[in-house]
């Protein structure tokens, strides 16, 4: 039985081109009209971006506390990457801005870099992502075209491993298990430039978060079909 206002964690499979608060939004509008409440606690404990889907986990109510504690769990993702070529962002969002060789980048090469991003990393985040600098987000100077100097953070990649290689089409896909602050993007461009060449993200799925599988998510059109079809008892 739910209990919105008392709290729930509920996890969501977020669709591709959706935000994170978008996803908010939505599931926060359809509990307050569902509930005949104009306010309700509504939060997620991780952003992925519009381009990757997968796990989001969304607190509600007096659990919405629990969001600090949970945006600590590890988490994973399938990522599949682009070598030879850069974009501004580091994904699909921007264009192709730089190309760089590929003749060099054998199967061999790739099972011999892939381990060198296991264990402890300093990774310099995107310029285009929420890092806050001077209190305004990072993207916020990249899409005025102004130049920032973002620190390098330090991160744990748990485990990190090759799914499959396309020598002909240049496309690596990768399955990463990591900490929080850890950007996939970022980590394109670093295996990209470790392999002397460049590389960028096309496609990106987050597949757990904590003990919490993609396959166990609810998407929003089940969630919402069941919300409706739900007998539930309005806050007072």
């Amino acid at each position: 039985m739910w209990d919105f206002e008392q709290g729930e964690v509920l996890a969501f499979d977020k669709p591709l081109h959706w935000t994170s608060f978008d996803l908010v939004a939505k599931i926060r509008w359809n509990l307050c009209r569902k509930l005949g409440t104009k306010k309700l606690k509504v939060g997620h404990t991780g952003t992925l971006d519009p381009l990757a889907t997968g796990v989001v986990i969304i607190c509600t109510g007096k659990k919405t506390k629990l969001i600090d504690q949970l945006q600590y769990d590890v988490k994973e993702y399938i990522a599949t990457l682009q070598l030879g070529a850069t974009t501004p962002s580091y994904d699909l969002e921007k264009e192709i801005d730089a190309t760089y060789p590929t003749a060099h980048i054998t199967r061999d090469l790739i099972d011999r870099t892939i381990p060198l991003f296991l264990g402890e990393q300093w990774q310099v985040p995107p310029i285009f992502s929420a890092v806050q600098i001077n209190g305004k987000r990072a993207y916020e100077f990249a899409r005025k075209g102004q130049e920032v100097e973002l620190k390098p953070k330090l991160l744990v990649i748990d485990e990190i491993e090759v799914l499959a290689f396309d020598e002909a089409k240049m496309q690596l896909i990768i399955r990463v298990v990591c900490s929080k602050g850890t950007y996939i993007r970022a980590l394109a461009r670093d295996i990209g430039q470790k392999l002397n060449s460049g590389a960028h993200l096309i496609a990106l799925r987050r597949t757990r978060v904590g003990n919490t599988k993609v396959e166990d998510c609810y998407t929003i059109e089940k969630f919402l079909d069941e919300l409706n079809n739900y007998d539930y008892v309005q806050i007072q």
